[in-house]
């Protein structure tokens, strides 16, 4: 997931050009194959041992445009640009008439990133789907179709967030939580790596291309949407039984705004707890559990809470 190019005054949202340029590089020297969104489905059930990327691209600001757009172009790279309605045509973001020119491309998507991109998660289902009906009118006026795919502002949800998006008929839903998307997924809690500028240096790209699923059955609680009678959340994942040297994991979360090891407790081979210290604090809470395997490859899932206001 990305957002500027070469905006040096953003640097929690910024990405250089150049290392952009060798990211793309790292992409082809370690094989991966790029996924076009309209084969998403098909890409995440068949052929599940080639490792594939799909890149998207939030808010549709100019630096993306003006920087990114040609190279993507140049090579017919396949990616998602998620655009929120509002900014369209202001400043320092694409108009419509730049929006449309990529869509005429059959390698891009453009993915409906709500209208005002507030923090919505805050709000009640009614202000909730208000916004996103304009914003698929307003992509309808436009471009004449809505998009299959969305992105949560902020990539924050709640059920009931998520389920507004099914009933809009919206078939795909990406959040902010890093992650490997595989067939266990969730299609509507779909996670992504973000890449700026601290995270997205070369040696840890170098590892996220390394990167595999975890695949389990459950996270509980569903409910990402923290008040504060469930915060800390009773965490729990069940895993499927045939993941080696499950026992290996290690997760780390950020309660009370520090970041440390996570008490970790087996209840059988293959359901974990994790045990919060403290309160999710600020507006996210986050886990990450990794587990090394062969070859300098890691199983990676990361979890987001979103706490209220």
């Amino acid at each position: 997931m990305y957002h500027r190019f070469n905006e040096n005054k953003y640097p929690s949202t910024n990405i250089q050009l150049e290392i952009f340029k060798k990211q793309l590089e790292i992409i082809n020297s370690e094989n991966l194959t790029f996924v076009h969104p309209s084969k998403l489905k098909e890409q995440i059930t068949q052929n599940k041992k080639q490792r594939k990327i799909l890149l998207t691209i939030d808010d549709g600001l100019l630096s993306f445009y003006e920087n990114a757009w040609p190279i993507l172009k140049a090579k017919k790279i396949p990616f998602i640009l998620f655009v929120n309605t509002r900014e369209v045509g202001t400043y320092n973001y694409m108009n419509w008439a730049q929006i449309k020119e990529l869509s005429k491309e059959d390698f891009v998507e453009i993915g409906n990133h709500s209208h005002s991109h507030e923090y919505l998660v805050n709000e009640t289902p009614e202000v909730i789907k208000k916004d996103i009906i304009k914003a698929k009118e307003i992509f309808r006026k436009n471009l004449g179709t809505n998009s299959k795919f969305f992105s949560y502002p902020f990539g924050e949800y709640s059920l009931a967030f998520k389920k507004i998006i099914k009933d809009l008929n919206f078939d795909y839903a990406f959040g902010q939580h890093s992650g490997v998307i595989d067939d266990t997924k969730d299609l509507f809690e779909l996670p992504r790596f973000p890449i700026n500028e601290k995270y997205g240096a070369i040696d840890r790209f170098k590892t996220l291309v390394k990167t595999l699923p975890f695949k389990y059955k459950k996270i509980i609680p569903e409910e990402k949407y923290l008040i504060d009678e469930n915060n800390p959340p009773k965490v729990s994942i069940k895993f499927y039984d045939n993941i080696k040297n499950l026992n290996q994991i290690n997760c780390f979360s950020n309660e009370e705004n520090t970041w440390r090891k996570s008490n970790i407790q087996f209840i059988n081979d293959s359901t974990l707890n994790i045990i919060l210290s403290g309160k999710f604090i600020g507006e996210r809470g986050r886990i990450n559990c990794s587990l090394r395997e062969t070859n300098n490859f890691w199983r990676w899932l990361g979890i987001q809470f979103v706490v209220a206001d």
